[in-house]
């Protein structure tokens, strides 16, 4: 069974940074190209970042660029995100998903597992 778990999340004041993990169980990590959505409250979800299996590609969302980044350790089948300089508008549940496809994507349909998800909330 695939198992996506994330942790990290928490409310914090505008301007800190925090390190969100996902550690997987169930499928050939070293495989998967990982990826970080977010869903604010009232809105669709999106992509953040994501990494492709090797480590060597990373991928980010305009807004997020210079702030965040997207790291994994194959060894230990997680994958981060570490947030610095985080904004009000950066509030949302955060989630992790894998996909095997060969490129890295920024499209939620590529992904084939999920995570539950874990809860940012900055504080202006």
């Amino acid at each position: 069974q695939v198992q996506l778990l994330e942790s990290g999340g928490g409310l914090v004041q505008a301007g800190v940074s925090l390190r969100l993990s996902c550690a997987t169980s169930g499928l050939t990590f070293s495989l998967y190209n990982m990826g970080w959505f977010r869903q604010a409250p009232g809105k669709e979800r999106e992509f953040v970042a994501a990494i492709s299996w090797s480590g060597s590609q990373t991928l980010y969302t305009t807004s997020v660029k210079g702030r965040f980044t997207i790291s994994r350790d194959n060894a230990k089948k997680t994958v981060y995100l570490q947030m610095n300089s985080l904004k009000s508008e950066d509030t949302a549940d955060y989630y992790c998903a894998a996909d095997v496809a060969a490129v890295v994507s920024t499209e939620e349909s590529s992904y084939d597992y999920w995570g539950q998800g874990t809860q940012v909330t900055v504080s202006s």
